[in-house]
């Protein structure tokens, strides 16, 4: 497995995964909610806007040419945000979530980051496991809009 940058030529394999792993993941949003989400969230505008941002590292997991996982993270001051972890449901449980955010923990650290928080679906219960495994603590709540509904996230804090 490679870890590397995202690159603009792999947008479609980066959607591939967002939308195996949330149609995975995410059983309480039906499949057109998900869809919906997935296209808004990573199409090629919102993309590039990621790859390009300054403080960001956008990372991919690569096995055997194929695209199975990514992460994308942004520092502001001191702290960074996790703002998108994936693994195709087929790789899980393989390392490469881990090896994913160790990277992004590296790079993040070149921006002079201190603190990393990430946001998940308070339903995402093996995302909350992940995290936690990690060393992450629970630190707090919000409310993201889905499918024109409002969802309950949980706040996730690293102190480094």
């Amino acid at each position: 497995m490679e870890i590397r940058p995202a690159a603009t030529d792999d947008r479609e394999e980066i959607r591939r995964v967002a939308r195996a792993t949330w149609h995975d993941t995410y059983d309480e949003l039906d499949a057109a909610t998900i869809d919906e989400t997935i296209d808004d969230w990573y199409g090629d505008e919102a993309l590039e806007r990621a790859l390009s941002e300054a403080g960001t590292a956008f990372l991919v997991a690569e096995q055997d040419g194929e695209i199975v996982g990514f992460t994308h993270g942004v520092v502001q001051d001191d702290e960074g945000d996790v703002l998108r972890m994936a693994v195709h449901p087929d790789h899980q449980r393989e390392g490469i979530g881990t090896a994913l955010h160790e990277r992004l923990q590296e790079d993040l650290r070149d921006f002079n980051m201190n603190r990393m928080r990430a946001i998940d679906l308070a339903s995402n219960g093996q995302g909350r496991r992940f995290y936690e495994e990690q060393g992450f603590e629970r630190t707090g709540e919000g409310e993201v809009e889905i499918g024109g509904e409002q969802r309950r996230e949980v706040v996730y804090t690293l102190d480094l």
